[in-house]
């Protein structure tokens, strides 16, 4: 199949997500922009100075909580224009703009929590007690309290904020926009290459020569930014290090774990007993894939290759919307409504175009519908993705509904739960659905290799490796290139062990996510997967309470912490079961899989 992409002005309109619910113009956003900056100057005249007792600390909080929403709305469009197309310069400088007012907005802001915590403790108990809307944010601020710093300390920092998020817009610059791929050569024809079309397409390849050639092409043009990008993250190591330091925070890990709200106990437990545990099921599985391809080795390009590559069934984006339904509808009318008015009201950005950012993800502002972004590759394999990122919109399109601004959005550690449960949901519909064994095998395949592979594999070996980078980066050292070459490569050898060989430009891996410029994010996936694998168990077993308790957890937003929320679950993830029955589960997948082979090969012998 020839694989090609577009320009963004080429695009069909139906496929692309339509902005206008959030502005219907530039103009319009930077009318918001000013107001964001007007009533920030207001805020800060009526209240600097003044908040020394509980009516007027909540008089001056109930007006941040107008802003808020109307800052997230202006951040939100300026990032969702430029990630649609990286190359377009009016885009980028659009977001450049929007980033530069938001910064003095948060600058101007930022006495509000120093004010507040110069106060008596007996006066933030007694606002406490007067305003439930303000409770949570004012209770999170004494939990801070110990790593606040002074009040023109705040300003200086909140002024950096273009600064501080300069390393993952470089990086992405570079990814995106800088990055040309050129073309490849296999089976005697010429391939375009790029991104997208590498990570969508040319990984999945079933022809060996063109996999490993598109990968050899991917790698080589990886290796000419090494170093660029391997500076622009020690950048970004050094800042987050000083930041951790001068809060008083004992390490870096801490200081990202601290906001949370998870143990470092937990962190590392996450880390170890997956790397660990998981890493047999995984050779197992890569030993089938090596089988029913005949390759000569099994190398590390190979990882993403389908069970059964000829079976999975092409689909549309529209069809996909019927899938999602019915395999959703388990969340009830509420939830199902929001997945029709996605695709009615194109939430979604399907199209596959030049500058588009790489991946998927959900960008949900605080009093708008939330927006998607995905590049449909016509795949059924697509609907688990979508069924992922519907996940986060379902999500807090019922937390923002709940909640106010200051208590909606949860812990970074529970994130990735929503988004994980529905594509457990969506694989327990389709293997209902169906008796036949070989569509039962792609179901649970796919489950194996996009969503466990994924979230349980593929982001366990990004956290492992982030842990060692941070380990160098607080013992006082730096990153270079290479070391996170070697770093990477020694992770990916200690879990594939001879199952996998390493081919040159695995180590390289490290360059194509974006989430080591987010903090400790990558480990958070395997949490939220647990948590949704003990929570669709619960479904699947016919437990009558546990839908209810599922919305109730989804519902509660960032009013409860991630123990908590999964507590509210039905999980208690302080104890080793959930993960090691997850592993377990994945395990029980991948016997089912070579259970049903065996089964198809009997059957097409006979």
């Amino acid at each position: 199949m020839e694989r090609k992409l577009i320009d963004r002005k080429d695009a069909e309109i139906a496929l692309t997500w339509d902005l206008s619910s959030l502005y219907d113009s530039v103009e319009s956003m930077k009318s918001d922009v000013d107001r964001i900056l007007g009533n920030s100057r207001k805020l800060e005249a009526d209240f600097q100075g003044k908040l020394e007792d509980s009516n007027t600390i909540n008089s001056c909080l109930d007006g941040l909580r107008e802003i808020l929403p109307v800052m997230g709305r202006t951040g939100a469009y300026s990032h969702l224009k430029f990630m649609a197309d990286t190359t377009d310069n009016s885009s980028l400088e659009l977001k450049s703009m929007v980033s530069d007012a938001l910064s003095k907005a948060r600058s101007m802001l930022s006495f509000i929590d120093t004010e507040i915590l110069d106060a008596d403790e007996e006066t933030i108990k007694k606002a406490i007690v007067e305003s439930p809307e303000n409770r949570h944010y004012l209770k999170e601020l004494l939990r801070y309290k110990p790593h606040i710093l002074g009040k023109e300390a705040e300003k200086v920092i909140s002024s950096l904020g273009t600064v501080l998020e300069a390393p993952y817009n470089i990086y992405n610059r570079a990814k995106l926009a800088d990055m040309d791929f050129g073309t490849f050569t296999a089976g005697g024809k010429e391939h375009l290459l790029g991104f997208v079309l590498f990570e969508n397409g040319y990984e999945f390849d079933t022809d060996t020569e063109t996999r490993r050639a598109a990968f050899r092409k991917f790698s080589d043009k990886l290796s000419e930014y090494q170093n660029t990008v391997a500076s622009v993250y020690q950048t970004k190591l050094s800042t987050e290090k000083a930041l951790s330091e001068i809060r008083g925070f004992s390490s870096v890990t801490e200081s990202l774990l601290f906001s949370q709200k998870v143990p470092i106990e937990m962190y590392d437990r996450q880390i170890d007993l997956i790397y660990e545990k998981l890493a047999p099921h995984m050779r197992r599985f890569a030993g089938l894939l090596k089988k029913i391809h005949k390759l000569d080795e099994m190398r590390y390009e190979d990882l993403k290759l389908a069970v059964d590559p000829e079976f999975e069934p092409g689909i549309s984006a529209a069809e996909a919307k019927g899938h999602l339904i019915q395999g959703l509808s388990v969340l009830g009318s509420e939830y199902t409504g929001m997945i029709e008015r996605a695709f009615d009201e194109r939430w979604i950005d399907f199209v596959q175009n030049r500058g588009k950012s790489t991946g998927a993800f959900c960008s949900s502002p605080y009093g708008a519908h939330p927006y998607i972004l995905i590049s449909w590759t016509e795949r059924m394999r697509e609907v688990f993705v979508l069924a992922h990122e519907l996940g986060h919109a379902g999500h807090f399109q019922l937390s923002h509904s709940r909640q106010n601004v200051f208590d909606s959005r949860p812990s970074l550690y529970f994130i990735e739960a929503p988004s994980t449960m529905n594509e457990m949901l969506m694989a327990n519909h389709l293997v209902k659905s169906s008796t036949d064994a070989r569509f039962r095998r792609w179901v649970y395949s796919t489950m194996i290799s996009r969503t466990y592979y994924h979230n349980f594999v593929t982001h366990l070996l990004e956290a492992r490796y982030q842990r060692e980078v941070y380990k160098i980066i607080e013992n006082g050292g730096s990153v270079t290139a290479s070391k996170l070459n070697s770093i990477f490569k020694e992770v990916l050898m200690g879990f594939w062990g001879d199952s996998v060989k390493m081919t040159s430009g695995s180590e390289l891996t490290w360059m194509r996510q974006p989430h080591y410029f987010m903090g400790l994010y990558p480990y958070t996936y395997s949490a939220g997967l647990t948590i949704a694998t003990e929570v669709a168990k619960r479904v699947e077993g016919g437990d009558s309470s546990a839908i209810e308790d599922w919305k109730r957890t989804l519902e509660s937003g960032g009013t409860l912490d991630p123990i908590e929320l999964a507590g509210l679950a039905g999980v208690d993830i302080t104890s080793d079961i959930p993960l090691e029955n997850t592993i377990d589960r994945i395990g029980f997948l991948i016997g089912e899989i070579e259970r049903l082979t065996e089964e198809i090969e009997t059957d097409n012998l006979n």
